[in-house]
C-alpha cells in the first residue's frame, strides 16, 4: 500500500511500500522566459535527518520479512525529469501590439496627415496583391500613440471621426447633385467625350444579338398591330402581343448588360455579372405573363365568344415578313452562341442549357418560340379562312400561350439554377483539385468547393494541409546556412533561444503566406475562369 511520505524541499512523494529501498535522484528546476532558475530539488538539513530515519527503518522490516531469501532483482534508482518550459504570455482578449496597419487606413481610421505617418516605424511587408511585390506598413501601437499625441484624448478623437463622417455624407449629396448638373450639361450642349467602353458592348457579341433583336421585333409588333386592327384575328393579336413582350423583355436584357459592366464597389466587392441573370430571369417572368396570359386570355375569349374574321391577306404577308425577320435573329443568335460554346469546348446543348449566356439565350429562345409560333398562327388562320370556322383562329392563340409559357419556364429555371451559385463541372474541379495535389507543398486537400459565379467565371475555395518540411526547406534554401549555424551556436540562454525562434518563426509563416499566394497565382494562370481562390490553411 502507499504507506511511505518522503517530503524533499518543497516537494512531497508518496511512495509504494514495496520493501525495496528507494533511492531518490532528481533535482527539479524551474525556468522562467528571464533565464532564472530556482533548485526545488535540493534537500534541506533536516529533510537528509529524516529521510536517512526512515531509511534504516525500512531496511530493518525487511531484513527481518525476507531473512533467509535470496533477493532476486538489483536495487533500481528511481529518477524524475522535468521540462523546461518558458512561462506562458497572457495577451489578453485585445491584443494589438504587433498588429500591422496600412498607411491609408491609418490616416482614415486614426484621423491623421500622411506628415504624421512619415515619424513613425515603417517595416516592408509582403504584399497580397498581383502587381506588388512589397508594401509599407505601420505598426497599429505606433499609430494608436500617434493618434492620442495629435489628438488628445480619445474622445477628442471620436468627435473628428464623427465630424468626418458627417463631411462625407454631406460630399456625397454634393457629388450626386453635381453628377445631375453635368448630366443636364451635357443633355443641352451635346456630349463630346468618346464612346465608352459600356456603349461598345452592343456592337459585338451578346449585346449585338440583343440590338439586333430588340430592332427587328419592334417593327415586327408595330405591323402585327396594324394586321389584328384591320382583321381582328384572334391569332394574330397573340403575336402582337408576342412581339411587343419579346421587344420589353430585350430592352431589358440590354439594361442588363450595360449593369454587368459596372466595376465593382466596396458594397458589391464580387462585381455585377449576375445582373445577366436577373434581367433573364425577369424576362422569363415577363414573357409568362404578358405573352403567355395575353394569349390564353385572347384565346378562351374567342371561345367563348367567337366572332367572324376579316380577310386574312394581309395578315398572311405581315406573318411572313415576320417569319424571315425572326428567322435572321435566330441565325444571329445561333452563330454567337456556336462561337462562343466552341471558345469553352462545349457543345451546342450544353451551352444553352447551362446558361452560359443568359442574354443571348433569351434572344435565341425567344426567336425560336417566334418562329414556331408563326407556324402556328399561320396554320390555325389558314384552317379558318378554309372552314369558316373561327374556333381554329383561337385554338391558334392558346397554341402560341402555351409555347411561350413553356419557353418562360425553361428560362426561369435556368436562370435560378446560376444565381443560386451552382457547381461548376466534375471534370474542370478534377483538373483544380490535381493541379494543387502534385505541388510538393501540399500533403493533402479537403472541403472542394468551385462555384460558378456566372459568366465563366470561377470561385474556388479549399482547406490546404501543408507539408511543414517542405515549407521550412524552401525557407532554408533561401538562408545562408552557415550564418544560420553561427546564430544557433551563439544561443546560450533563454532569451536569446526565444528571441532566435521568434525571428525565423514568422519568417517561416511569410514563407507559407508566399506559398500561398503561388498557388493562388497558379490556379489563377492555368484556369483564366478561376477569378477568386480562398485557400485555407489547416
Amino acid at each position: 500500500g502507499w504507506q511511505v511520505s518522503m517530503k524533499s524541499g518543497s516537494l512531497s512523494y508518496i511512495l509504494p511500500c514495496n520493501r525495496l529501498p528507494v533511492q531518490l535522484m532528481s533535482q527539479v528546476r524551474v525556468y522562467t522566459s528571464n533565464g532564472q532558475k530556482k533548485d526545488l530539488g535540493s534537500e534541506d538539513t533536516n529533510g537528509s535527518a529524516r529521510g536517512e530515519t526512515l531509511h534504516k527503518a525500512e531496511t530493518g522490516r525487511q531484513d527481518t520479512a525476507n531473512a533467509g531469501q535470496k533477493q532476486s532483482s538489483p536495487k533500481q534508482p528511481i529518477q524524475v525529469k522535468v521540462k523546461a518550459v518558458l512561462k506562458k504570455r497572457e495577451y489578453g482578449p485585445k491584443y494589438t501590439q504587433n498588429n500591422f496597419i496600412t498607411g491609408v487606413r491609418a490616416i482614415n481610421e486614426f484621423c491623421l496627415k500622411s506628415s504624421d505617418l512619415d515619424q513613425l516605424r515603417k517595416i516592408k511587408r509582403r504584399s497580397p496583391h498581383d502587381d506588388t511585390e512589397t508594401f509599407t506598413v505601420y505598426l497599429r501601437s505606433d499609430v494608436e500613440a500617434k493618434s492620442l499625441e495629435v489628438w488628445g484624448s480619445p474622445e477628442a478623437l471620436a468627435r473628428e471621426r464623427k465630424r468626418r463622417k458627417e463631411a462625407e455624407i454631406k460630399y456625397r449629396e454634393n457629388l450626386f447633385r453635381n453628377q445631375r448638373l453635368l448630366w443636364e450639361y451635357k443633355e443641352f450642349f451635346g456630349n463630346t467625350k468618346p464612346r465608352s467602353s459600356t456603349a461598345a458592348m452592343f456592337f459585338k457579341g451578346p449585346g449585338k444579338v440583343v440590338m439586333v433583336a430588340i430592332c427587328i421585333n419592334g417593327l415586327n409588333f408595330f405591323f402585327k398591330l396594324l394586321a389584328w386592327v384591320y382583321t381582328g384575328s384572334a391569332s394574330m393579336f397573340s403575336e402582337a402581343i408576342h412581339s411587343l413582350a419579346d421587344t420589353c423583355n430585350q430592352a431589358l436584357l440590354a439594361l442588363g448588360i450595360s449593369q454587368s459592366a459596372r466595376t465593382p464597389d466596396p458594397s458589391h466587392p464580387y462585381g455585377f455579372t449576375n445582373m445577366r441573370y436577373i434581367a433573364s430571369l425577369i424576362s422569363g417572368v415577363g414573357i409568362f405573363m404578358m405573352g403567355a396570359g395575353l394569349s390564353w386570355y385572347h384565346g378562351i375569349m374567342g371561345l367563348l365568344h367567337p366572332h367572324p374574321v376579316e380577310s386574312l391577306l394581309w395578315a398572311y404577308c405581315i406573318l411572313a415578313g415576320s417569319l424571315v425577320s425572326e428567322g435572321a435573329t435566330l441565325l444571329v443568335a445561333i452563330n454567337e452562341i456556336r462561337r462562343s460554346a466552341r471558345a469553352k469546348g462545349l457543345s451546342f446543348y450544353q451551352y444553352v442549357v447551362q446558361s452560359r449566356d443568359p442574354s443571348t439565350n433569351v434572344v435565341l429562345l425567344e426567336d425560336a418560340a417566334a418562329v414556331l409560333s408563326v407556324a402556328v398562327a399561320a396554320t390555325c388562320m389558314g384552317l379558318t379562312s378554309l372552314t369558316g370556322n373561327p374556333y381554329y383562329d383561337s385554338v391558334g392563340s392558346l397554341g402560341v400561350g402555351t409555347l411561350l409559357g413553356t419557353v418562360s419556364a425553361f428560362l426561369i429555371y435556368t436562370n435560378t439554377e446560376a444565381l443560386l451559385g451552382r457547381s461548376i463541372e466534375p471534370e474542370q474541379l478534377q483538373r483544380l483539385t490535381e493541379l494543387l495535389e502534385s505541388d510538393p507543398v501540399v500533403r493533402a486537400i479537403h472541403d472542394v468547393k468551385a462555384t460558378d459565379m456566372g459568366m465563366s467565371k470561377v470561385r474556388f475555395k479549399a482547406e490546404v494541409d501543408f507539408d511543414g518540411r517542405v515549407v521550412t526547406r524552401s525557407y532554408l534554401e533561401k538562408q545562408d546556412i552557415e550564418q544560420l549555424l553561427q546564430e544557433i551556436q551563439q544561443v546560450k540562454t533563454l532569451e536569446e533561444l526565444e528571441a532566435f525562434m521568434l525571428k525565423h518563426g514568422e519568417n517561416i509563416i511569410d514563407m507559407l503566406g508566399a506559398e500561398v499566394d503561388r498557388l493562388e497565382k497558379d490556379l489563377k494562370q492555368r484556369n483564366p475562369d478561376v477569378r477568386h481562390v480562398d485557400l485555407e490553411i489547416l
